[in-house]
């Protein structure tokens, strides 16, 4: 029994063991059919790596082949390259052999054309012969032998060629032979002698400015008395610039830019020499120091009240300085010579700045030659000389117009302003044209002075006489010469506060044509700020004066207005429509305006009488603030006012060019409030409400204003939110 169960179970595990074999078998037998399915795949990649494998093997046999042929050709160019090098280098010397061939030719027949042109005396081709001659040894450098038969021969040629030009160009200038001398100068550059040539040039141009100037200069010498001055000048500064412009070409050919700038040098001390010299005689003629000496005793003397008495003729009149007409017809000549002398100058320096940035070698010399020279010096001296004769003309003349003060017909101003702007528009005027900034700067200041002193004062003193505005309503009526005499005074300092400004203004565009510079504007801002200050001190003494004069009318409206006061504003429908018909007191205060107003519009220029009624209108306006504030309003009182305040503003717009709304807003305003409904509708024209309408009042002062109006009650009024 146990054998049989042992039996069965061997052939169970035997029955197992077969299965799992024949599972195995299964599973190769897969995997062989897969590998047999992948075979055709694996056998096509391997037939393509056998033909990838034949086109390497090419391509490996086709590089060696073409390695070995760049090989050879490498080894070619470089046998090339070595030979292509000596060709180079063959070639080079047989180029420089040919050049000194051709520079051996050339130079042989340099010298022959510089022979046959000497003994022909064609300078100039000579001339050239030898320039090339120079410029092809030059060229050769190192290679040039000194001792070399053709050197020695063209050195000969040059040095005849050198004595014959020199020999002629002399020869030329002392027979004054312009053209000769310009043929021959020429000629100096070629030959390499530029500094030579230069200097000998410049030398025969110095001699003909020279010569001329001699001669001008002897004529205002001689005869003074028939002389031009200035066509004197002129002339030398004419010859001077026609000599550097006709010649400049020349004057480059000899030594470039260079050359140029030491011509004008050159040229600028004949200047110094004759120009001076006739600037000197001028002043001596005129008696310009003597003159001087007598204005400034005189200006001392006027200064010292014992020294000024003595100087009193037995006549009784102050004693006569120095003619004014004369000094202005000096002024004039002065003018002419200062301008004419500034114009030449920065002509010159401009040229020679011109030169120095077309590369000419500039020197500190080159330029402040002309600020330090004789002729400088002297135009300095003259300019001072004009300086202290300007402001005495204008001083003295200033003082004459003062002096001679009187009232033409048919004007409002008295004849002292037209002639003393007169005379100061021409002395600036004149002062600006000499181009001079310190002149222009002394010359404005000192008219800036005379309009704030002696000027201000003497109009000043006008409307200080004594009760003249007293005067003006005396016996109870306008008084018409009084008034005229008024007027005039206020309308000179009117007048001329906008003359002096006219003036400023006709100053700086003057001077912003002459003095372009910013630093030269800058310094003339001073005594051109002198002018406005001194307008405007002019314009606080006009307004002063109107102001007096608006108290002396004040008090004969005074009463109208006191009886404004006795006026009620508790209107019925009755009495306002009433008073639209007999008007309580708007027409008696017009009226009273009118009278003691309105008859000094012709006497008066529009702009004062404009601030004069303005000046009236804020004692009235001022006056009938207080008495409104004082009373009492009903709806219709404030109706009232309102008619009453339009009717103010249209009389008044009526007589002044300028607008007199804003002297009645707060009168206006008080109105406006007097007329609501209720306290609450001052709300719809306040803060953000109140639309174009710029409030005058306080928050206070409409409180007060509102409780004027009987019918608002205090609580309602305190309650509001302003």
């Amino acid at each position: 029994m146990l054998d049989h169960i042992r039996s069965l179970t061997d052939v169970g595990t035997m029955n197992r063991m077969l299965h799992e074999s024949i599972a195995y078998e299964r599973s190769i037998d897969g995997e062989l059919e897969s590998l047999l399915a992948q075979r055709q795949e694996v056998e096509k990649k391997l037939l393509g790596l056998h033909r990838t494998g034949e086109v390497l093997e090419i391509v490996r046999a086709d590089a060696e082949q073409m390695l070995r042929s760049v090989e050879s050709t490498c080894a070619l160019a470089n046998l090339v390259s070595g030979k292509v090098r000596e060709l180079d280098l063959a070639q080079s010397r047989v180029q420089e052999t040919l050049a000194r061939i051709e520079a051996i030719v050339d130079r042989g027949s340099c010298i022959d054309g510089a022979q046959k042109a000497l003994a022909s005396e064609d300078y100039e081709s000579a001339a050239r012969n030898v320039e090339r001659f120079l410029q092809l040894e030059e060229r050769m450098g190192g290679l040039v032998d000194p001792a070399s038969d053709q050197h020695v021969q063209l050195l000969e040629s040059k040095r005849k060629l050198e004595e014959v030009i020199k020999k002629r160009f002399y020869a030329a200038v002392d027979a004054r032979d312009h053209a000769g001398v310009v043929r021959f100068a020429s000629l100096f550059a070629p030959l390499g002698l530029h500094e030579e040539g230069i200097k000998a040039y410049v030398s025969y141009l110095r001699r003909s400015v020279d010569h001329r100037a001699r001669d001008g200069f002897a004529a205002v010498k001689e005869t003074p008395d028939q002389a031009d001055f200035v066509a004197a000048l002129n002339n030398i500064f004419k010859d001077i610039a026609e000599a550097i412009e006709e010649n400049e070409e020349l004057l480059k050919s000899l030594n470039g830019e260079d050359g140029l700038v030491y011509a004008i040098r050159e040229l600028q001390e004949e200047c110094d020499s004759r120009g001076s010299a006739i600037v000197k005689k001028y002043m001596e003629f005129r008696g310009l120091a003597k003159l001087e000496k007598e204005i400034i005793a005189q200006t001392n003397a006027e200064k010292d009240i014992v020294a000024q008495s003595k100087l009193l003729m037995s006549a009784g009149g102050a004693a006569e300085g120095p003619d004014l007409r004369s000094i202005e017809m000096f002024l004039e000549e002065i003018l002419l010579l200062i301008q004419t002398s500034e114009d030449y100058t920065q002509y010159m320096i401009g040229r020679v700045r011109e030169a120095g940035s077309s590369g000419a070698q500039l020197s500190p010399r080159s330029t402040t030659s002309f600020k330090v020279g004789s002729f400088y010096r002297a135009v300095q001296e003259l300019t001072s000389h004009y300086r202290l004769l300007e402001e005495y003309f204008m001083a003295e003349n200033v003082r004459k117009a003062i002096k001679l003060d009187e009232f033409p017909a048919n004007s409002l101003t008295t004849s002292v302003v037209d002639d003393v702007f007169y005379v100061l528009q021409s002395c600036t005027r004149r002062a600006v044209s000499t181009s001079n900034v310190h002149l222009t700067l002394s010359i404005v200041t000192c008219a800036a002075n005379l309009l704030g002193n002696e000027y201000k004062d003497a109009l000043q003193r006008k409307m200080r006489e004594p009760n003249l505005a007293m005067k003006l309503f005396a016996g109870g009526t306008g008084v018409v010469k009084v008034g005229m005499e008024v007027a005039a005074a206020l309308n000179n300092m009117d007048v001329s506060a906008e003359y002096v400004l006219k003036l400023k203004a006709e100053i700086e565009e003057q001077c912003n044509e002459i003095f372009p510079g910013p630093a030269e504007r800058e310094k003339l801002k001073s005594s051109l700020l002198e002018l406005g200050e001194a307008s405007v001190s002019l314009r606080q003494i006009t307004n002063s004066g109107l102001e007096q004069l608006a108290n002396c009318i004040a008090p004969r409206l005074r009463s109208t207005l006191d009886a404004v006061g006795t006026v009620s504003y508790e209107l019925t429908e009755a009495q306002y429509a009433e008073n639209e018909v007999n008007d309580p007191w708007v027409q008696k205060l017009l009226h009273g305006v009118e009278a003691n107003v309105s008859w000094l519009q012709p006497l008066l220029t529009a702009g004062n009488y404009d601030t004069l009624v303005h000046l009236v209108i804020d004692f009235i306006v001022k006056r009938l603030e207080v008495v409104m504030g004082q009373k009492h309003f009903n709806q219709l009182g404030g109706l009232q006012l309102d008619r009453d305040a339009r009717a103010l503003v249209g009389h008044f717009s009526g007589m002044t060019q300028r607008t007199v709304r804003d002297k009645f807003a707060r009168l206006s305003q008080m109105a406006t409030i007097l007329n609501l409904e209720k306290v609450s509708e001052i709300l719809d024209y306040w803060g953000e409400n109140s639309g174009p309408m710029t409030w005058r009042l306080t928050p206070n002062e409409v409180r007060r204003v509102l409780g004027l109006r009987l019918d608002f009650k205090p609580d309602a009024i305190a309650a509001l939110k302003l």
